[in-house]
């Protein structure tokens, strides 16, 4: 025997199965298969039968494993690619012989799977090429079962577990409380993604491998909230920046969630939970699968359910910080409310009347009424998710295939909103309540929640989603021809009613009749209906993101080197995509106004090339010691944006192995994203406006400023540069032990953004905001300003009176370089008759140095508040026996500084515990049976540790980007196989 055919038996196990028919076929023969589902085993031994391959493999491999039926016509690649869908097993051919090994979902950080051999139907994440891993790029795989025991019931709850994932970004729990790494930019309560903190919309998210609809202002993340749970095979999380396959917004990672295009049977899965009793959630899902020779089909359909979770039931969502240790953020608009007289002196309002019978003397002089806003909303909308999906492969001919799937979704949402559109009301003397606390007989103004009279603010909305894709594709021998095509839609539509309208409030406080005129002196409950129904308002918007895409794509062998076949895939593609948005108002006019948002281009056009080229230099059939093998990939796109012009991104990645069981590889290669809808509308919509800034330079601790707000003009795609170096370990002398350790850095460039969140820190932080800022500014440029259309002078300054001038405005401003590393450390022996999993997966961040503004030093900001901290660990422990399993998690998120109070703070580490158990009832997973689960996530129910986080208009005591306000939730499942 061969000693690499040798070393690939003591590699699978003692207890080795050897399936050698007499004659050997060609793998590329299209042969006829029947094989039943079966367990897997005695479906390979039938397989090998009828293909006359050699296949090797352990018999506790496959023990517990079954197959998926092969029915049909097809190679002998094919049909063993579809035999072991799902099973977690990868084929490697070693000498003529396929040798079967545990693929890479069980390791993070392995470099892709080849679920064939050099010819098979698979295309791993973060490559074009079938048959091989992205050779130099870490790619990290969660597959079904991983999925099962994580214990979670939505994507984003899954994927926000990983260690590389930043909480920072459009997501439930930041929209209301930050506006800071584009959490502003989605007002419908949808979820993202955001590698390494770099931004949602530098991560590209795909389903099978195609883009789908994106949502947000401007067309700018995917909603994860829209896709099943229940559907999905595996999800494939490249870490490396892939622009040169993938295009644009690949500059973080991918994320490619693969559905279960392949499921035979039926399968019914039930879905309830609790957290601790104060927010219940239901699910339902329901999938059907099945194959005929020469086609397949799949169905699914998933309905989600979670109620709300009201602050009032966290302590620590409150504006009121006083119990903490900290300062007393509470609003100065409250019930009953504050009269601030013509002098300018404060009377608090006194609680328990109408508003009736309020006398001066009754008021409070020198105080102010106080509401917790916070406390009276809601931390986590009720989400309602209906979801469907539809899959189905036809063999037209014995080399030609057509794939077409659709998969549909609806969110709706409903939250107890912040009550952010508030303003001091101005009660003329003509007003029946009137009351003038120092009898100057002069207006008043009065700072009041009006939630006891129009009820408490809600926000409320939909969001509609649908992708759908379609594909020939083609055998030419070794080569696939694919030609397809793919469309998507998101619609939503967000609305916060319950809030008043200004000029009909306006009206209502003017009127002189007591029947009808509104009383702001009370405790709201002695308003005349009519007139509450007549200042009821409220404000909306519509967004509509479409894209339609095309692609032609082949890829197969070029020639054969010693070390193995050269293989090349290339492919033109186009897409377009376009972005509507209107705002419904009915706030600032007597009536309602529909405004389009203007300024937003037309729709955009994007064309590209791309080339990919696998060089096995070494392999097994060239093998000498210290190059066990070598494979050498280069990449290369070419994209042309009807509106940003043209670019192009090179890849080139390496993987060694100087001997079995070790392997080193890296990457470098170059990324992109390009500025989304509203990025590109410049100052055409703007706010340029006077206003104070504190000023320590300043004799007054003052100085007067022109703000610049909204979109800067001339914006340019943002572009970064990557590099990754690492290790792969799974030694043969210890089965069971994979490691993965990946080093990155990342050089991130004209970075899309603005610093408006820190607009009172401008001249007091001239260190980091000094790029921004521009002192005494030219007569000529004032006026220049002074004249500009949207120009506002709330102030009433004389051009000579402007100090400086602030660009708070959206525009490339700053960089990043980020460097650290990634580890999965994962031990699987045997253990009392079952398997035991031990593993420690993380990420360590060593630098985020930053430029915040031009011409400013960077400041390394890792371990900040509003960045990834330092540390993110994520332990796991488990055992596995005849259907029963037990898996514990451990989440650790290292301490940092909040830097944004006046004395910074340290902000301590928070650990939390997951558990899940569950117990399947049958012979195994593929075959008719019941399995039950429970599990616990924060199942130590641990709060998050205190953090002073103000924003321009709330306060939360805990940091929403970096901690979960759901705290213990214990959920139990039960599923079907039928």
């Amino acid at each position: 025997m061969n000693k690499n055919l040798l070393a690939a038996f003591l590699a699978t196990g003692c207890a080795v199965g050897a399936l050698c028919p007499v004659a050997a076929h060609a793998q590329t023969e299209q042969r006829d298969y029947d094989i039943a589902a079966q367990p897997l085993g005695d479906a390979l031994r039938e397989y090998s039968d009828v293909s006359g391959r050699q296949i090797i493999f352990a018999t506790d491999l496959v023990k517990g494993r079954r197959s998926t039926s092969v029915r049909g016509r097809m190679s002998s690649d094919r049909a063993l690619s579809r035999l072991l869908t799902g099973s977690g097993l990868q084929p490697e051919l070693v000498d003529g012989a396929l040798v079967l090994r545990v693929g890479n979902g069980a390791v993070p950080g392995n470099d892709g799977s080849t679920e064939a051999s050099e010819d098979n139907a698979i295309i791993v994440t973060g490559t074009r090429i079938r048959g091989a891993g992205p050779t130099g790029s870490p790619v990290l795989t969660l597959d079904r079962s991983e999925i099962e025991k994580s214990g979670t019931g939505s994507v984003q709850q899954l994927l926000q577990a990983l260690p590389q994932s930043f909480g920072g970004g459009p997501n439930e729990t930041t929209l209301g409380a930050t506006t800071r790494n584009g959490s502003g930019t989605d007002g419908t309560f949808a979820s993202s993604i955001n590698l390494r903190g770099l931004g949602p919309s530098s991560t590209l998210v795909l389903i099978d491998g195609a883009r789908p609809a994106l949502g947000g202002l401007g067309g700018v993340f995917a909603d994860l909230s829209l896709i099943p749970l229940s559907a999905i095979e595996r999800i494939e999380v490249l870490t490396d920046g892939a622009s040169a396959i993938y295009g644009a917004d690949a500059v973080a990672g991918v994320v490619n969630i693969r559905l279960r295009n392949s499921f035979e049977g039926a399968e019914t899965s039930v879905r309830i939970g609790t957290a601790d009793g104060d927010m219940g959630e239901r699910q339902f899902g329901q999938i059907f699968g099945t194959r005929w020779n020469g086609g397949h089909v799949t169905m699914a359909y998933q309905f989600s359910e979670r109620d709300a979770l009201a602050a009032a039931d966290r302590r620590f969502a409150t504006e009121d910080l006083r119990p903490f240790g900290g300062p007393d953020y509470r609003s100065l608009f409250a019930v009953p409310g504050t009269i601030t007289a013509a002098n300018g002196q404060t009377f608090a309002i006194p609680s328990g009347q109408d508003g009736t019978a309020l006398t001066p003397a009754d008021l409070t002089a020198g105080t102010r009424n106080r509401g917790d806003r916070r406390a009276a909303s809601d931390l986590l909308p009720r989400q309602r998710v209906h979801s469907l999906y539809l899959a189905g492969e036809l063999d037209l001919t014995s080399s030609l295939t057509l794939r077409t799937s659709v998969l549909a979704a609806q969110r709706s949402y409903r939250k107890v909103a912040l009550n952010q559109y508030l303003s001091a009301a101005r009660v003329p003397v003509t007003n029946p309540f009137y009351i003038d606390p120092i009898g100057t007989n002069q207006p008043v103004t009065v700072n009041y929640n009006f939630a006891n009279d129009l009820g408490a603010p809600i926000d409320t909305g939909r969001v509609r989603g649908i992708s759908a894709a379609a594909g020939l594709e083609q055998a030419f021998g070794r080569w696939r021809v694919q030609l397809g095509g793919a469309y998507g839609r998101q619609k939503s539509r967000s609305d916060s009613i319950n809030i008043p309208n200004r000029a009909r409030l306006t009206a209502a406080l003017a009127d002189t009749n007591p029947a009808t005129a509104f009383n702001i002196f009370g405790n709201g409950n002695a308003n005349n209906p009519a007139t509450i129904a007549a200042i009821r308002g409220s404000i909306g918007s519509r967004d509509d993101f479409e894209s339609w895409s095309a692609a032609l794509r082949a890829d197969g062998p070029l020639l054969r080197l010693p070390g193995g076949d050269i293989r090349l895939a290339l492919g033109a593609e186009y897409r377009r995509e376009r972005y509507f948005n209107l705002t419904i108002n009915d706030l600032s006019r007597a009536t309602p106004s529909t405004t389009p948002l203007t300024g937003l281009p037309g729709p955009r056009h994007v064309r590209s090339a791309y080339a990919e080229l696998f060089v096995p230099l070494f392999g097994e059939d060239n093998a000498v010691p210290g190059l066990h093998r070598l494979d050498l990939s280069i990449a290369g796109r070419v994209e042309d944006y009807s509106d940003v012009g043209r670019t192009t991104n090179p890849k080139i990645g390496i993987r060694w192995e100087p001997l079995g069981g070790l392997a080193l590889r890296g990457s470098y290669g170059t990324s992109f994203r390009a500025p989304a809808f509203d990025e590109l509308i410049g100052p055409t919509v703007s706010n340029y406006t006077t206003f104070q800034l504190p000023d320590p330079s300043s004799p007054t601790g003052t100085a007067n400023v022109i703000g610049l707000f909204g979109y800067g003009p001339g914006i340019k795609p943002e572009r970064a540069t990557t590099w990754t170096a690492g290790v792969d370990i799974a030694p043969v002398a210890l089965p069971g032990f994979k490691a993965a350790i990946t080093y990155y850095d990342v050089d991130y460039r004209d970075r899309i953004g603005s610093v408006t969140e820190d607009y009172l820190r401008f001249l007091t932080r001239r260190d980091l905001f000094g790029g921004i800022v521009n002192d005494n500014p030219s007569p000529e440029l004032v006026a220049y300003y002074f004249a500009f259309p949207t120009f506002t002078n709330p102030l009433g300054l004389a051009p000579a009176a402007v100090d400086a001038i602030v660009d708070g405005q959206v525009r490339n401003l700053s960089s990043v370089r980020q460097s650290g590393i990634d580890f999965d450390i994962g031990y699987a022996p045997q253990l009392a008759g079952g398997t035991i999993d031990l593993g420690l997966a993380g990420s360590h961040i060593f630098r985020i140095d930053r430029k915040l503004t031009p011409g400013t030093p960077a400041i390394d900001v890792v371990g900040t508040f509003a960045n990834p901290s330092k540390w993110r660990l994520r332990g796991r422990a488990g055992w596995a026996n005849n259907g029963f399993a037990a898996t514990a998690f451990v989440n650790y998120i290292g301490g940092y500084l909040n830097q944004i109070p006046a004395v910074a703070e340290r902000i301590p580490s928070w650990t939390t515990v997951d558990l899940s158990l569950s117990q399947r009832f049958g012979k195994d997973e593929n075959e008719r049976g019941l399995q039950l689960a429970i599990s616990a996530l924060n199942i130590f129910d641990r709060d998050p540790p205190y953090v002073e986080s103000r924003t321009n208009i709330s306060a939360l005591a805990y940091d929403p980007e970096k901690a979960s306000p759901i705290g213990r939730s214990v959920a139990v499942q039960a599923t079907i196989r039928w």
